[in-house]
């Protein structure tokens, strides 16, 4: 394809294709260096990264909690004129939300696969991250006890990826607003 041809068909992508007019862009803003390897192939050509906004993964968790539970709106609610019943039926919706998103998300798993009230012998080289012990901790293993929790673990961790800007990254929930 020769040069004019080129410079013809590129500018109609331009002007109709909005992803490859972002993708290009870079090519022509002010300032910007273009890094080109002595290839000319388009492989070769690296263009400048904007910086991504970096959001911590416990707000991304929050805010799916809330995006999907309503759980930030439930525990800031003030629930002191709300009667027995009314409380109960907004902790069935708000439950049955968060723990979608802590399966879809995390595959929450058991650590222990025992009923709770089981005896237990804990032998030497226990792991304390997964093992805690409660009550009557004197001498060294083995321990006999009751299994009174079994512990959770995460089969996976899939938070959604940041796409937002900078200045929203500690946005839990943007402010709704109906219009008239």
């Amino acid at each position: 394809m020769n040069r004019v041809e080129l410079a013809f068909r590129t500018f109609f992508w331009i002007f109709f294709n909005k992803d490859f007019r972002e993708r290009i862009a870079p090519f022509f803003e002010y300032g910007k260096r273009l890094e080109i390897e002595e290839e000319t192939s388009p492989a070769a050509v690296v263009l400048p990264q904007e910086k991504q906004a970096v959001r911590s993964e416990a707000i991304a968790l929050l805010s799916l909690l809330q995006r999907e539970g309503r759980l930030v709106d439930f525990l800031k609610e003030p629930i002191d004129a709300y009667s027995d019943a009314q409380i109960g039926a907004a902790v069935r919706d708000v439950h049955r939300d968060c723990a979608q998103v802590l399966e879809r998300a995390f595959g929450i798993e058991p650590l222990v696969e025992k009923e709770e009230g089981t005896q237990m012998q804990i032998v030497s080289g226990f792991d304390p991250d997964q093992t805690r012990l409660t009550g009557n901790v004197t001498g060294s293993p083995p321990y006999n006890g009751t299994l009174r929790h079994c512990g959770w673990k995460a089969s996976r961790c899939e938070l959604p990826l940041w796409q937002g800007a900078q200045d929203a990254v500690n946005v839990v929930a943007p402010a709704e607003i109906e219009l008239d």
